[in-house]
This record gives C-alpha cells, sequence and structure tokens, in this order.
C-alpha cells in the first residue's frame, strides 16, 4: 500500500525571496520587495525567508505590518560566512551576524540559514582563494562555527542551521560529510539544498538516510543534468550557471523531490522547507506563474 501524499504533515513549506530572482539587499535588475511579497502570498505561500539582510524592511515594526497583512510569516534569516579564516574574522562575522539575528528573533522565526563564503565570485568568477582548504582551515571552520551556533542560540534563541553551496568550501558529498564528523550535533545543524547538493554530485535521499539527525531545515530546488553537464564541463562558476539556467524549474530536473520529502517526514520532527529557485537575473513577470506551478507541483507531492 502506497504512501497517501496528505501524510508529508511534517513538513512547513515556504518560498523566499530568491525564487523572485534576489540576490542581493538592492539591485535594478531584482524585483521590488513589496512585489514579491504580494506575490509570494498570491502564489499560495505562508512562510517566507528574509532573503539578504536589507531587502525587506529591516524595522522590525514595519516588517511585522507587511508581513501580517499579507499573512505571511517568517523562518529564518540568512548569513554569509567566512569562518575557516579563523577567530581573526569573528568580530567582524559578529557584527554581520547579530544585526540579521535580531531581526530574525523579532520576527519570532527560530532559524538562521549560514552559508559559507565563496572561494570564487559568483558574478565574475574571479578565484578568491584555494578552492580546498588545509587541515587548520578545516579545524577553524568547525570551531568559529560551534562558536557561532553557541552565540546565536545563547543571545537570541535561534538554531543555525549551514547550508553546503556550491563554489564554497562545503559543497560535495564528501566536503558536507567531513564538516557533520567535525562538528558537534548540539551546536551545528544542516540546510540540505536539494539543488545545491545535486549539482556538487550529492544524492538528498542518502543524504538524510545517513545523517537524518544533522537536518535542521530544507531547501527545495531542482537542477537540470543536461546544463549541469554543461557547466562542469566548461568549469562555469556558479553565476553564469544560473543565468544558463542550471537551476530549473520542478518537476522538470533533479532530484526529484517527492522522495525527499518522504525521507524528510520520516525523520519524525518538523521541518521547514522552503522553495528557493535561483533566477537572478530575471524579468519581474517571471517568478510569480512559476511560484504557482512550484506550488501545485508539491502540492501534488503531498505539501497541501
Amino acid at each position: 500500500m502506497t504512501s497517501s501524499p496528505s501524510a508529508l504533515t511534517r513538513i512547513r513549506l515556504g518560498s523566499a525571496p530568491d525564487s523572485w530572482g534576489v540576490w542581493f539587499p538592492e539591485d535594478p535588475l531584482q524585483t521590488g520587495w513589496e512585489r514579491f511579497l504580494d506575490e509570494v502570498a498570491e502564489a499560495g505561500y505562508e512562510w517566507i525567508e528574509l532573503g539578504p539582510y536589507g531587502y525587506l524592511p529591516t524595522d522590525p515594526v514595519r516588517l511585522a505590518e507587511e508581513t501580517a497583512k499579507r499573512g505571511l510569516r517568517v523562518s529564518a534569516g540568512t548569513v554569509f560566512t567566512g569562518l575557516h579564516h579563523g577567530p581573526t574574522v569573528w568580530e567582524e562575522t559578529w557584527a554581520h551576524v547579530s544585526r540579521i539575528a535580531e531581526l530574525t528573533r523579532a520576527t519570532g522565526a527560530g532559524h538562521l540559514v549560514v552559508i559559507p563564503s565563496f572561494w570564487r565570485d559568483d558574478k565574475t568568477g574571479e578565484v578568491l582563494e584555494d578552492r580546498t582548504l588545509t587541515a587548520a582551515q578545516w579545524s577553524d571552520l568547525a570551531r568559529q562555527t560551534e562558536r557561532l551556533g553557541r552565540e546565536v542560540r545563547d543571545r537570541y534563541g535561534l538554531e543555525i542551521v549551514v547550508h553546503p553551496h556550491a563554489d564554497t568550501h562545503v559543497d560535495t558529498p564528501e566536503n558536507v560529510a567531513r564538516f557533520l564528523h567535525a562538528t558537534d550535533p548540539e551546536l551545528v545543524s544542516l540546510c540540505l539544498d536539494t539543488g545545491h547538493y545535486a549539482y556538487c554530485g550529492g544524492d538528498s535521499v542518502s543524504l538524510i538516510e545517513e545523517f537524518g539527525e544533522r537536518i535542521g531545515y530544507l531547501h527545495l530546488k531542482q537542477v537540470d543534468p543536461r546544463i549541469l553537464a554543461e557547466v562542469v564541463e566548461e568549469g562555469l562558476p556558479f553565476g553564469p550557471a544560473v543565468g544558463r539556467g542550471v537551476m530549473c524549474e520542478p518537476p522538470r530536473g533533479v532530484p526529484e523531490l517527492g522522495p525527499v520529502l518522504t525521507a524528510a517526514q520520516g525523520l519524525g520532527r518538523e521541518l521547514f522547507a522552503i522553495v528557493e529557485q535561483d533566477m537572478y537575473p530575471c524579468p519581474p513577470e517571471r517568478p510569480l506563474p512559476v511560484a504557482r506551478r512550484t506550488r501545485a507541483y508539491l502540492r501534488s507531492c503531498g505539501l497541501g
């Protein structure tokens, strides 16, 4: 007897500014924040992420008013870190993280998505540092991420979820496993992004099966295997790869999201699953129809 799609009761579905082509606080190529809020609600989502700090209003009262009147709630904020550089970057990192954590807490959200810094520029492709960490840098990354998890939890009551990401040092299955083995599960959880993990050669269901206790949050997206093969062959940076369409509209790519959601449901605890379809830059009329179709597809997977 097959499982009913309605069985996915532990997954809380949302979307994010990323699905409206938003990567930066301000950019003339991006959808305006008011239009994003209007359209994400119209597409049928209840939960959203804050996106890059400064894109949505940073005044917590204004933000609460704007989300509440559209029936929206916030699941997480997002920060970018370079913690493999060790204790010398802590003060700068904390200055960035603390203001975003404060706003995130004010919204009632419980998570902070942590994205490691890129080893090459996602727009220009300029190589910024070696793509492979030394043993000392891996140690610094682990210890400083644990410190971040402890400070964010103790000061703001938030859980950090580290996001493996293309063109960062936490990317491939091998690097993700190394990072998880090196960090304390009481302090550091994972944001499994199905698209980025597939982009970097991983299988999301296998990761959930092996490291289920570390999965604290989900980002849902798919990659186009044909375009990904071109990207790998050409060594294309992530930004231009997105411009070529490597992150595609579900269910046109991989991984198949139904099995991922079923595996996540099997963990026995509530998880956010936030749709993030990278499409920067895009015309302003493109995101809403895609968001509607994606919402309908995920409803067919059991996310009512």
